[in-house]
């Protein structure tokens, strides 16, 4: 008996140290708070949890209990964040006994503030926010929204952040809201904010009218329209919805210029060239942005006063003006096209120079038309030689191609970003240095052509090109007289796609449909995501004054998805562009 009384008596001892250490471990467990990391409006509240209940003491900020600055929390865990209207960073921290304590981030976001800007179709929206932040947004008619502006980040402290918002109809009441995402993943939405806004001056506005044919769709997005004024007629940027409502414009109020081209920067700014007749007169570069600041311009004679100063090869030269074209480059360099003249056998001849501006605006290369082309080849309007109005840029080796209208050709150029000697790599076109397949030569080549684009991803070796193809100066066939019964029109527009192939030179015509009206002059290609072709017939001559923008199928034959008609006003270019903001498809 006594044996079964000691073994029992080690048994409860046994028991109660093991049940001393399991109470033990449940004391020192790590103390922990739901949620860890919330934002709220000034004047929110939010209760935090804790995992086990236990005796606490609450701070905020450090202080005990909080204060109006940075909050204030009572001894259940409800906090109040501050009142203010200012946006702040707190940490609220539970504290029990000496060394147990667990914490939260409290990210308080004051309400945005809406504003007017010089634009009366676009708002500028500024909120602040801690650091680790991102703003983006949305925006409608109704508090549904529908529309997005881009994300843009907080500064790296914390403050402000202003965003243009635009796209936006005239005369209307709209409903836009800010959202906050931190890079933790937490996102926050600000109060509901409404916003009516103006319109334009009814004579910067042009006549449009668009149709989508029943049953097809058209690709999604906005299209930007380089306007040209005719007579009295005011001229202007604009971008439009797809139903031809005016959402954005902008008219510098420059004399004796129009806008050729406009393009939508990385910055989400746009990058606009003015000029007059002739050709790059008067001329001033802007970059403004959507409220309709102007950020920085060149004007001709402070481009003279950079290559003055300038060193690099071929910059001395002394330009008319900038105009019909430039290229923004990866780099943040800046190629533009500028008149020069020379007089040449006792006449004043007008060519064109590249120039590669740099990310302080200075040249840094430069190309000079009369140092690489034969002055006596002179297929059309000579003196006007060369009259190049467009430049893109080939990414796969850093080199420029440009469009020579009064040469018939598209010139690949050794620029090498930046490196280059200048050397022609190759002349596309009639009398050029690849061979046509799949069409008429010469008939199915272009002239006086505008706004090549590219349609491959890559752009070398075997890739394709797309543009507007005038016609002005069309050569047929010996034999064939244009104009007379049975033969061909003197005088059509065509949209060719070619295939090139640069190590064998052949140009395959993969697509050529005929334009709807021929234009004398201006206008743009391009193919879009969703695979179709849009085109800009700029200058419609029957009915005059006129110009149309059409997308249509890659089909034989062709069938017109949508159309504008743009009535007593020509139209540069009209490009179909995701939206107003980089990278954001509306």
């Amino acid at each position: 008996m006594i044996q079964i009384r000691s073994g029992f008596v080690i048994f409860l001892a046994a028991m109660f140290v093991v049940i001393l250490g399991s109470g033990c471990s449940s004391s020192n467990k790590p103390l922990s708070i739901s949620p860890t990391s919330v934002a709220l409006a000034p004047g929110q509240t939010m209760q935090f949890e804790l995992s086990e209940r236990k005796k606490v003491t609450w701070s905020v900020g450090g202080v005990a209990g909080g204060n109006p600055t940075v909050g204030t929390i009572d001894a259940n865990g409800k906090y109040t964040a501050p009142s203010a209207n200012t946006s702040t960073k707190v940490m609220v921290t539970a504290t029990a006994g000496m060394d147990s304590q667990a914490s939260a981030q409290v990210l308080v976001v004051a309400p945005g503030i809406v504003a007017p800007t010089a634009n009366p179709q676009v708002a500028l929206y500024t909120i602040s926010v801690p650091d680790d932040a991102s703003v983006t947004i949305q925006f409608g008619q109704t508090t549904n929204y529908g529309l997005t502006t881009w994300s843009q980040p907080a500064p790296e402290a914390g403050g402000a952040v202003a965003i243009f918002v635009a796209g936006m109809l005239a005369n209307t009441p709209y409903h836009m809201q800010a959202t906050v995402k931190f890079n933790s993943g937490l996102t926050f939405a600000d109060m509901d904010h409404t916003f009516t806004t103006g319109t334009s001056p009814a004579d910067q506005l042009a006549k449009l009218t668009t149709t989508t044919t029943p049953g097809m769709t058209p690709q999604s997005g906005v299209e930007l329209l380089d306007q040209l004024g005719i007579g009295t007629s005011s001229f202007n940027v604009a971008v439009t919805d797809l139903s031809g409502n005016v959402l954005w414009t902008y008219n510098p109020a420059l004399p004796a210029v129009e806008a050729n081209p406009a393009q939508l920067m990385p910055n989400g700014h746009f990058l606009i060239n003015f000029s007059g007749q002739p050709d790059g007169t008067n001329s001033v570069i802007q970059e403004v942005d959507l409220g309709g600041n102007v950020i920085w311009q060149m004007t001709a004679a402070q481009l003279n006063q950079a290559l003055a100063a300038a060193t690099c090869n071929e910059c001395n030269v002394t330009i008319v003006g900038t105009h019909h074209d430039f290229t923004i480059l990866p780099s943040g360099h800046l190629v533009v096209i500028a008149a020069t003249v020379q007089v040449v056998s006792g006449t004043t001849v007008t060519g064109d120079v590249l120039i590669d501006l740099d990310q302080n605006h200075k040249p840094v290369w430069a190309w000079n038309e009369f140092n690489h082309l034969d002055i006596n080849r002179r297929p059309y309007l000579y003196p006007d030689w060369t009259h190049t109005n467009a430049v893109i840029y080939s990414a796969d080796d850093g080199n420029l191609i440009i469009s020579i209208r009064h040469q018939n050709w598209l010139v690949k150029v050794d620029y090498a970003n930046g490196k280059g000697a200048g050397d022609i790599i190759w002349r596309l076109g009639y009398q050029g240095d690849f061979a046509l397949q799949g069409g008429t030569d010469p008939t199915d080549w272009f002239y006086a052509q505008h706004a090549p684009s590219f349609v491959t991803a890559n752009t070398t070796g075997k890739f394709s090109l797309v543009l507007f193809d005038n016609g002005d100066d069309r050569v047929f066939p010996a034999g064939v007289t244009c104009g007379t019964a049975g033969q061909p029109s003197c005088l059509y527009s065509t949209v060719p796609i070619f295939q090139l192939d640069e190590s064998a030179k052949t140009a395959t015509l993969a697509f050529q449909p005929t334009s709807q009206f021929y234009s004398f002059f201006g206008g743009n290609a391009e193919v879009l995501k969703n695979g179709n072709v849009e085109y800009d017939e700029c200058g419609i001559t029957s009915p005059a004054n006129n110009a149309a923008i059409y997308e249509i199928t890659q089909t034989s034959p062709s069938e017109t998805v949508w159309q504008m008609q743009i009535a007593g006003q020509y139209a540069y270019r009209g490009m179909r562009v995701p939206s107003l903001y980089p990278g954001v498809q509306w």
